[in-house]
């Protein structure tokens, strides 16, 4: 989806989200996306996550906000980097937009993303989301890069 530019997969890919996890959900939850920095969404002209965290908010009637979440600060690419490198790079690397933030306080917040790689990336996102004041944190991928790949 994300490097062969195929948003068509997104809406058979966001059922199978919404049927797989859909113990995670409550009705007060609200769905949103990994976010992308500006100019990183401007390169890809769309974000995944936010393709498909859209369309599993929709399969489940459930509130979406797309710009709860935000990147900041360029960080560059963690491709081919170590677990532990990763995190490293990608420690407070997300943060509540100052704003729409708020929309999370108080109630679970299901981040979606596209791949899980080391678990980076949701970690910063649902630390971002716990300091708006979410009840609690669920994540959903896509897919999850096995271990030695």
């Amino acid at each position: 989806m994300k490097h062969g530019d195929r948003q068509d997969i997104a809406l058979p890919c966001s059922k199978w989200m919404a049927s797989a996890g859909r113990e995670l959900w409550e009705a007060e939850a609200i769905v949103v996306p990994v976010p992308l920095h500006w100019s990183r969404l401007l390169k890809r002209r769309y974000n995944q996550a936010g393709v498909l965290a859209k369309r599993v908010a929709r399969h489940l009637d459930l509130a979406f906000c797309p710009d709860a979440l935000l990147r900041p600060r360029v960080r560059g690419t963690t491709a081919g980097l170590t677990t532990e490198e990763r995190f490293d790079k990608m420690s407070g690397a997300i943060e509540p937009h100052p704003k729409r933030g708020q929309r999370l306080a108080g109630r679970r917040t299901i981040v979606v993303d596209d791949v899980m790689t080391s678990g980076a990336t949701l970690t910063a996102a649902a630390q971002a989301a716990l300091q708006a004041g979410a009840k609690d944190v669920c994540v959903l991928t896509l897919a999850r890069v096995a271990k030695g790949d």
